[in-house]
This record gives C-alpha cells, structure tokens and sequence, in this order.
C-alpha cells in the first residue's frame, strides 16, 4: 500500500499585503507649548486654576507658620568678666593705643593676614613671619607667625598685649588682600612662601640708613668744625712764624 506525503504550502512573501512587510513607524510623541483649556478636560476654569487638594484638606494644611532664628549666644550673653577684665587692663597695656590701632577692624591701614611682621621681644632674638591668623579675643588678641629656620617651617603665637612684647612692626604689606581669615593653606608645600629673612634683612637695613641720614648731618657738621678748627691752627702757625722772623731780624 502506497503512502502519500502532502507537504505544507508555505505563504509567498509576494502574496503578503504590504502592511505586514513595512513595520509601522513609532507614534510621534510632542510636546506642546499651548496650554490645555480646562473645558477639555470637563473642569471649571476656577477650580482648574486652583491646587487640587481635597477641600476637607485645604484649611487644615496651610502655609507652616515661620519663626525668626533665635539670637546668638555671643551677642545676648556677653561674658561680664572678659569685658570688665579687657576695659580695666588695656589703658595699662597699651596705653598709647597703637598696638589696638594696628590690629582693628575699622584702620585702614591695620595689619592683615598675608602681611610679614616683625615681633620685637625685650629678652631674645625678635621673630618675623607671615601672619597666618589674628585672633581678636580683647586682651587675648594674638597672632600666629610662619617662618622658615634651616629648611624647617616654623610657627609662633605672640599676645599683642604681652608685656614681653616689645614692638611689632610690618615689614612688607600683601600685594592683595586675602580672601580668607586664615591662611592655612600656606602650609602645604606648593604655597608655602619659604623664608622671608631676606626681606626682613633688607628692611632693617634701610630703615637703618633712614635712622643714619640725621647723624650723617651731624658727621658733616662735625667735619665743618674740624675744618674751621684746621684753619685757625694754621692762622696761629703763621703768626708765631712771623714773630719769630721779627725777633731774627732785630
């Protein structure tokens, strides 16, 4: 008995619409500028234009009430013994007030971090450095100093006010005022400034040729005075040799 095998027709891509041969491109999606009237949508415009929050809601969730921020401790509780302590010590500390002028706020002219200063003590060699940091504290008020000594960076506080201060002078200003109180930043090795012996060297001697340049008058006074002293001798000189050629003659 014979067996008769029907293979299955497979569809033709030529008898395929066309639809199912090209996809269909991706809706479109864009956005637009035009607002939405709310009579589209099925709503009143009064109720649109408000927030949609339930009314059962609305009074009970207002705006939160905002309270201002409480004063600061430094303003409202002043210490009464630093302020009673600095009013009756600084007359006998500083009773020039130049010290006070040179570190406030207000002078113009006032040393600023950045600047290189120069710490004069009655006992010990003086220190100069980079002000780092001023810390007005009232009698308290000191300052932080930065120096290079044998490649090694050296820092030193000094109380304005200490009575072991003798001076301090500003040796060379910041060519511009810095950005921040302190100049901690300074440490690190690609802005350390190194060592400012030079400049510190160099202030003194000008400032000893400006001190010198009145007793250079003085010298040359001096120097006028020996010459009138030179020409009296030889007025006298010539005197007594006249007598003395008188009394050969006779």
């Amino acid at each position: 008995m014979s067996t008769i095998r029907i293979a299955a027709r497979r569809p033709c891509l030529t008898s395929l619409p066309i639809r199912t041969l090209i996809p269909s491109p991706p809706p479109h999606r864009t956005l637009s500028t035009t607002p939405i009237r709310p009579e589209i949508l099925g709503l009143d415009r009064q109720t649109y234009s408000k927030p949609q929050i339930p009314q059962h809601l609305r009074e009970k969730h207002n705006r939160p009430k905002t309270y201002p921020p409480p004063p600061s401790p430094t303003t409202t509780c002043k210490s009464p013994i630093l302020t009673l302590f600095t009013t009756h010590q600084l007359p006998s500390l500083d009773p020039t007030g130049a010290r006070t002028r040179l570190f406030s706020r207000t002078n113009y002219e006032a040393a600023r971090v950045g600047d290189i200063l120069l710490v004069r003590q009655k006992s010990g060699d003086p220190f100069a450095g980079v002000c780092l940091n001023i810390r007005r504290q009232g009698v308290d008020t000191a300052i932080l100093l930065r120096n290079e000594l044998t490649r090694v960076g050296v820092e030193m506080w000094y109380k304005i006010y200490s009575p072991l201060v003798e001076g301090i002078e500003v040796v060379q200003r910041r060519v511009k005022r810095a950005r921040r109180a302190r100049l901690y930043y300074l440490r690190k090795k690609e802005h350390d400034v190194g060592s400012v012996q030079n400049v510190v060297t160099q202030y003194i001697r000008q400032r000893s040729v400006l001190r010198s340049g009145g007793g250079g008058g003085g010298d040359q006074g001096g120097g006028a005075k020996s010459g009138a002293n030179r020409d009296k001798r030889r007025v006298k000189g010539q005197g007594g040799g006249g007598g003395g050629g008188a009394g050969k003659k006779k």
